[in-house]
């Protein structure tokens, strides 16, 4: 407002200096009035900044009658991915020999899906169960802050994997020279420093707002695009800015995975017997699994956006929790299964408390 009325002043000494003659025919109390407005019918993001104290998660729209069995699964679901988890980090880090860069990565990929599983679980839990809808303005934020950062890092460890299962396969001599620790270090910090870069901006996008729709957010859980639509003003900014980073992330990453395993099938079926074949391709099948429990779900929920726009919120809401909980239960159980020195691990953690 300051800068608007500081804009009026210069353009009153330019009406008395360059039209004098008209000065007064010119500035009249009616134009002066209407100038005063101006700045109270601009959007009310350009010159405030008012946001409730709380908002309230309505959970499930649609769905609530149900929230207590849809909890069911879904507290299942977070036990699996915490044990899960929680084991592969135990059996990595208590095992000198498992201090590998393809170990590394997958500590990781389980930190990551024990921090993105944990943001929402048991605030989505605590909905469905005692109907704590409440969450502070700036923890809504945070929340949404830290699950769209670690959904790019979780990316970028997977585009670190296949580029480890390239090195592998295709430049095998070479891999404990090109894989060093220092250069794990700095791929790591390169994943964490490109996901809060560009989340960063985000919090500070969402506090200009003036929010004038209510404080009732339709979802589980702080999403970008669910805070947005309560939002006065003009929100195109936002929209493209989350849109780009999405298709940024999983175009760039993907592309580069695929181009990574079309290298490494190259180098496969340039092997001599079917068995060393079998042998190459098999370490690579866990990661892959990863890769499809982290993209498909992905895929679907922007599928279904496109093709569903008139569905209920209610199939567009599952999807996106399907979309976090998925990846965090599954991948240590594929891990588990597909890696022999890992599997070896856990039957024998069972047979010493079998003994």
């Amino acid at each position: 407002m300051e800068s608007a009325v500081l804009l009026a002043m210069a353009f009153d000494r330019y009406v008395a200096i360059c039209k004098p003659l008209h000065y007064t025919t010119v500035l009249t109390r009616p134009l002066i009035t209407k100038i005063g407005e101006f700045p109270e019918v601009m959007p009310a993001s350009n010159i405030t900044s008012t946001h409730p104290a709380v908002f309230l998660l309505v959970g499930i729209p649609g769905l609530e009658h149900l929230h207590v069995w849809i909890s069911i699964p879904f507290c299942f679901a977070y036990i699996l991915a915490l044990l899960g988890n929680g084991t592969l980090l135990f059996i990595i880090q208590a095992d000198a020999a498992l201090h590998e860069p393809m170990y590394i990565f997958l500590a990781m990929l389980a930190t990551i899906d024990l921090v993105l599983s944990s943001q929402t679980l048991p605030k989505m839990l605590a909905i469905f169960w005692f109907k704590d809808r409440e969450i502070n303005f700036y923890a809504c934020l945070v929340q949404m802050f830290f699950l769209h950062s670690f959904s790019i890092m979780e990316s970028a460890v997977l585009l670190a994997m296949a580029f480890d299962r390239y090195v592998a396969i295709c430049k095998p001599l070479h891999y404990t020279t090109v894989l060093t620790r220092p250069l794990i270090t700095k791929i790591g910090i390169a994943a964490m420093f490109r996901a809060v870069t560009l989340m960063t901006p985000l919090p500070f996008l969402l506090r200009r707002f003036h929010y004038c729709r209510g404080p009732m957010i339709a979802h589980c859980y702080c999403e970008h695009m669910a805070v947005v639509r309560l939002a006065c003003g003009d929100t195109r900014f936002n929209n493209i800015y989350g849109i780009a980073v999405a298709m940024f992330i999983v175009v760039l990453d993907l592309l580069f995975v695929i181009l990574s395993y079309i290298f490494i099938l190259r180098a496969v079926l340039q092997l001599a017997s079917q068995e060393a074949r079998y042998k190459a391709f098999g370490t690579c099948v866990s990661h892959i699994g990863a890769i499809l429990s982290t993209y498909t779900p992905v895929v679907i929920s922007s599928v279904m956006h496109r093709v569903a726009r008139r569905a209920a919120p209610h199939v567009h809401i599952l999807l996106a929790i399907f979309y976090l909980l998925f990846p965090p239960m599954v991948n240590p159980i594929i891990y588990g299964v597909k890696t022999k020195q890992i599997r070896d691990h856990v039957l024998s953690l069972f047979r010493r408390k079998a003994m």
